[in-house]
């Protein structure tokens, strides 16, 4: 399969990644696999398909999902070179083998020829973009007629808890706050559908599903990463130079995580969106 080809024209926007890549933040990237965050996927993901999974992270979920359309090639991308390399060391194919890479790209001027692959795969990436409609075009761009684009994205303002920790609330409003000073969208999955009719998709098919952290287990490895993310990553680092937040008011916000996680009937969920978008032939 060739790659190379005619790029797209120049980046649209630079955004802002309102996580970023500190170690509370890939906790949560490497726990995915097909299983918990691409189960509405898995249906399309038969030996053989060629996949280009966008904004890849750690290359976990990648991997996962190479593994179902082996021996077709699948390219990880992610805009953060670091990442990238981490990806290749943990998960690349060796040279010669089935085809499992990690490249440094832009979702806004993908580096692929026209109707490429088969899949094009974003998960947790549209509610990260400033323009999310450009990004799902481009995506377009490069699947095959007869091939689909599939997109997953959490609507934060529609995650629940148990019990009523008020300083949850406030993390809430926070973590809104820094994400549209980002120019971001937090509840980007109720907005899946009609970015993808304004991106030019037809026939379109829509679902949900959840993650939910209530064993103990579950909620121990939810509220402790996010009481860590809340302090270390870099939603920390933005809320503070935003003047959003102050550190004691960070460090309040931590301390609640850690009160709702030790409640014995403590419960969370996290509403997602997804899409898969197939691409007519001409």
């Amino acid at each position: 399969m060739q790659y190379g080809g005619d790029m797209a024209e120049s980046p649209i926007e630079v955004d802002t990644y309102t996580h970023g890549h500190h170690a509370s933040v890939l906790r949560s990237h490497t726990w995915r696999t097909v299983a918990n965050s691409a189960a509405y996927l898995a249906p399309y993901l038969e030996p053989g398909r060629s996949l280009l999974d966008v904004g890849c992270g750690p290359g976990t979920l990648t991997a996962d999902i190479a593994a179902l359309v082996a021996p077709g090639p699948v390219i990880g991308m992610d805009n953060a070179a670091d990442i990238v390399a981490s990806a290749n060391a943990d998960h690349g194919s060796a040279p010669g083998e089935a085809s499992l890479s990690f490249e440094t790209g832009d979702v806004y001027a993908l580096s692929y020829k026209d109707d490429l692959f088969d899949i094009v795969h974003a998960h947790q990436v549209l509610q990260h973009l400033s323009n999310p409609i450009a990004a799902l075009r481009e995506m377009r761009r490069v699947v095959a007629p007869g091939g689909v684009v599939a997109v997953r994205d959490a609507d934060y303002q529609a995650m629940t808890w148990y019990p009523a920790v008020p300083a949850l609330n406030e993390w809430m409003t926070l973590y809104q706050a820094v994400a549209r000073r980002n120019d971001a969208e937090p509840n980007a999955g109720r907005h899946l559908l009609a970015w993808a009719r304004a991106a030019g998709f037809v026939e379109p098919l829509p679902s949900a599903s959840v993650w939910c952290f209530a064993t103990d287990t579950d909620r121990q490895w939810w509220g402790g990463l996010w009481a860590e993310r809340i302090l270390s990553s870099s939603l920390a680092s933005q809320a503070v130079e935003y003047g959003l937040a102050s550190q004691a008011d960070l460090e309040r916000i931590s301390q609640g995580w850690r009160q709702w996680m030790m409640h014995p009937d403590a419960w969370f969920t996290v509403l997602n969106g997804e899409l898969i978008l197939p691409i007519q032939p001409d």
